[in-house]
């Protein structure tokens, strides 16, 4: 047994096990490089020993609460916690007081606001000349965006780093230390697997998940098995590996199931998704996709509807936010189809690929200044809004010397019919003025 292994059975500290497992130096942190790696923000800060007021933004579990735990603790600064869903004015004013205490015995303050985004902006307001002042250090943690939901005044006086979800690797490590604290029995790759698909990124459900099942395993087995996770958990446990082949069967069925024009089907994956704990963001950032690649100019409605769902997710949070990207699901299955723009955009990377760099013709260049127009640059452009229907019929827009194939072929499918429809009138114009191609 580990020598920091509490038995089982042995009441000991009654902290959570996420409590009892929290960092003591920065160096025990694990993930976030890309704060606390060498030359990186916070590493930077803690290094330097400039103290500086920020937000904290990121999922659950990712170490917001720590790391303004040990911000405090390497500066030697009294550590205030506030819960904004909790507290009110009354907590702020007595976190004043005690910060004047302790600037008056030459000591600094963090005063740490938990879910600040729950704070109105009244309270928001009441922290901001203590912040001037210097009274004391401001550390914010939300899982909101703060542009949204802290006041701009705040904002401004403080820096947005951002948390990410912890990695696969970080919470194996993660699992390996609670093991190793608890004592618990090993467990098998499946089910060390599953137990991190369903923690989704947040250390503290994967330590409160552990604790709970090493318990009700006890002793009395000598691995903890996928069906030792089950049995613990029941409905707790999602039903959905979010890292492994079924995530992207899963994703591949609703992609397929919205370009088969099938809402229904559409809906079934989207909640399966959502069921088995997939960041909806990343469901919002497929739909977009979708949106451009099956449906793109024969609804244009459909990547507006996209990203208005995927906005109004990160207002709302889960699960209030979670209606709109159905929405966004429905409206994309039920959309007109055509791929012609990603068979365009495909197309035109290919050709310019093998093609290599053509320059750009006289006529078609900018001329903003007098050696400019006297090189040429400009000559003989025609201003389409100066023509008849406001078209240059013969005109060419494309580097000289060289027939571009069409691209984009609009497809006989919504808006890209009256579009086919435009373009084959503008080519008989080309045609009647000489142009070919």
């Amino acid at each position: 047994m580990s020598s920091l292994a509490l038995p089982l059975d042995d009441p000991g500290d009654a902290a959570p096990l996420a409590e009892r497992l929290r960092p003591r130096t920065l160096d025990e942190v694990i993930g976030q490089a890309q704060l606390l790696g060498p030359g990186k923000p916070l590493r930077t800060a803690f290094e330097s020993g400039r103290l500086h007021s920020m937000i904290l933004w990121g999922p659950p579990g990712v170490g917001k609460t720590t790391l303004a735990r040990l911000m405090a603790d390497a500066f030697d600064a009294q550590f205030i916690a506030i819960s904004a869903v909790l507290g009110g004015v009354k907590d702020i004013r007595e976190a004043v007081e005690r910060a004047q205490v302790a600037q008056s015995r030459g000591r600094r303050t963090v005063v740490f606001v938990d879910e600040v985004h729950r704070f109105n902006k009244a309270q928001q307001d009441a922290f901001l000349p203590h912040v001037e002042s210097g009274l004391f250090t401001f550390i914010g943690a939300t899982t909101e965006n703060p542009s949204f939901e802290v006041i701009a005044a705040l904002l401004s006086r403080a820096t947005v780093h951002v948390l990410q979800a912890l990695s696969e690797d970080d919470l194996r490590e993660v699992l390996a230390r609670g093991r190793a604290l608890l004592g618990a029995p090993a467990l098998t790759d499946a089910a060390a697997q599953r137990l991190i698909g369903y923690a989704d990124g947040d250390a503290r459900r994967l330590l409160n998940t552990l604790e709970t099942v090493a318990r009700a395993a006890g002793k009395s087995i000598d691995a903890i098995d996928e069906a030792a996770l089950e049995q613990a958990l029941g409905e707790q446990l999602r039903r959905y590996d979010k890292g492994g082949e079924q995530f992207y069967d899963t994703i591949s069925a609703l992609h397929k199931a919205v370009r088969g024009s099938d809402p229904d089907a559409a809906l079934y994956w989207f909640v399966r998704m959502v069921d088995g704990g997939v960041d909806p963001r990343y469901i919002a950032r497929r739909l977009v996709r979708m949106a451009s690649e099956d449906i793109g100019l024969a609804d244009p409605r459909a990547l507006r509807i996209a990203l208005d769902a995927s906005e109004t997710f990160e207002r709302l949070g889960s699960p209030e936010g979670e209606l709109t990207l159905a929405q966004a699901v429905i409206f994309l299955a039920v959309a007109p189809k055509s791929n012609a723009v990603y068979t365009a955009y495909k197309a035109a990377r290919a050709f310019v690929a093998k093609d290599g760099t053509r320059a750009v013709p006289l006529r078609l260049r900018n001329a903003p200044t007098r050696l400019m127009k006297d090189l040429g640059y400009g000559d003989g452009y025609r201003y389409a809004h100066d023509e008849a229907a406001g078209f240059a019929a013969g005109e060419c827009y494309g580097p000289d010397g060289v027939e571009l194939p069409r691209f984009y072929a609009p497809r006989a499918s919504g808006l890209e019919s009256r579009i086919a429809d435009r373009l084959a009138e503008l080519r008989r114009l080309d045609a009647a003025a000489g142009k070919t191609g």
